[in-house]
């Protein structure tokens, strides 16, 4: 039978980065807020053993609204000297040190079902609870937005899997792997997996592969570095500076935006793993035409016209947002909200179409840029959710 438990103002879904930075700026401004999820859980087991944040170090502090809870203040008050690029397990461990400090209270059980009641949502959780919050938070990430390639769809688990369901490619050694991208993760995982002692090729579709990072002039120029860069690290020169301030990256039409958040977030690599990728055999200009199980292996038939028969093919092929694939919203309330090719549309407070329903992460970008599919976004979200929230309640809202 469900139980059903007090009513609070705000639920809060994931314990990501963003949930959790949203969390300390309401709790820091007296709002209620009740929080679920396991703390820092994409990144822990989503992500493999060995990787590094492309992001830079001051692009890298999750927010809180007293800018004490930061990567330098983890590692003076712990004793930890990071290596940089920072490694994911000690962002891992960053950010449920700052989950302790800030949202002591996570509670770490799914919530099941969010649904609309009257001027509020009735939340389900797995274990049955169920509850009345007259806001809802999601913050969710973009695990439910694995994209793969259509070529793989029959193709077992076995000899063919996405990039994030592997925390350890060690399991690869001895094997002949495809590595399927020409990003950050495609690339990264070919130099885990060459070091774990597979057989690696890289099948990219692009005709070169980009690199990032410091530009051997532009990052040197003092003030005018400065003007060009922002300190959210996002995008190259001069675009990242505007993306930087989503209110006015809104502005533009969108046919600009949709070219800048591109220019942003196209595929690329971090020149600090050009040394652990130089061995490795990359393809460049081919696509995969065909899948199929050829003897306990996967053959893959090219648009050059040529085959590989490996072991396994590892799809580093990023993510597609589509918030109909969040599983824990209604139907419902799904057909409610106004979306652009699986985008929600999002106003101030970054609200969807739904009052009091709000969506932060990745799934925000079509509304308000790239900065807010990064870590570096989080203090821009947090501090306009809080805003809209204040404003609301200050126009005859109900406050807890």
């Amino acid at each position: 039978m469900n139980r059903s438990s007090a009513d609070c103002q705000i639920t809060i879904l994931g314990a990501g980065p963003y949930g959790l930075s949203a969390t300390a700026y309401l709790r820091a401004a007296g709002k209620e807020v009740r929080i679920f999820g396991q703390s820092m859980s994409f990144w822990q087991d989503q992500m493999p053993k060995g990787m590094c944040l492309r992001s830079s170090w001051g692009a890298s502090h999750i927010a809180d609204p007293e800018k004490k809870l930061t990567l330098d203040a983890f590692c003076s008050q712990n004793g930890f000297q990071f290596s940089k690029p920072i490694p994911i397990d000690g962002f891992v461990a960053y950010g449920q040190w700052f989950q302790g400090a800030a949202v002591p209270d996570l509670d770490p059980r799914r919530i099941r079902l969010i649904e609309q009641e009257n001027n509020g949502f009735r939340i389900t959780l797995a274990d049955g609870e169920n509850f009345r919050s007259e806001r809802v938070v999601v913050a969710a990430g973009i695990h439910s937005f694995q994209r793969r390639p259509s070529e793989f769809d029959r193709i077992p688990p076995a000899l063919s899997s996405h990039s994030s369901e592997h925390k350890d490619l060690a399991k690869f050694s001895g094997k002949s792997v495809v590595v399927i991208g020409s990003g950050q993760s495609a690339l990264e995982s070919a130099a885990l997996l060459i070091e774990a002692g597979a057989e690696v090729e890289v099948i990219c579709r692009r005709d070169s592969l980009r690199w990032v990072g410091l530009h051997p002039r532009l990052h040197h120029l003092g003030l005018v570095s400065k003007m060009l860069y922002s300190s959210r690290d996002v995008g190259p020169a001069g675009i990242s500076r505007l993306v930087a301030a989503p209110h006015v990256f809104k502005r533009f039409p969108r046919w600009f935006q949709e070219r800048a958040a591109y220019r942003a977030i196209r595929p690329a690599v971090a020149g600090w793993l050009k040394s652990r990728i130089a061995g490795v055999p990359v393809s460049f200009g081919l696509r995969v035409v065909m899948a199929e199980v050829s003897g306990g292996r996967i053959r893959l038939k090219l648009n050059d016209g040529t085959e590989r028969l490996v072991d396994h093919a590892l799809l580093a092929t990023g993510y597609r947002v589509d918030i109909t694939r969040y599983g824990f919203l209604a139907d419902s309330l799904v057909k409610q909200l106004k979306t652009v090719n699986g985008y929600p549309i999002l106003k101030r407070g970054l609200e969807t179409s739904v009052p009091g329903l709000h969506i932060l992460g990745k799934p925000a970008a079509y509304s308000f840029g790239p900065i807010v599919g990064f870590v570096s976004g989080t203090e821009f979200a947090s501090t306009e959710l809080l805003r809209s929230i204040c404003a609301a309640d200050g126009n005859g809202h109900r406050k807890s």
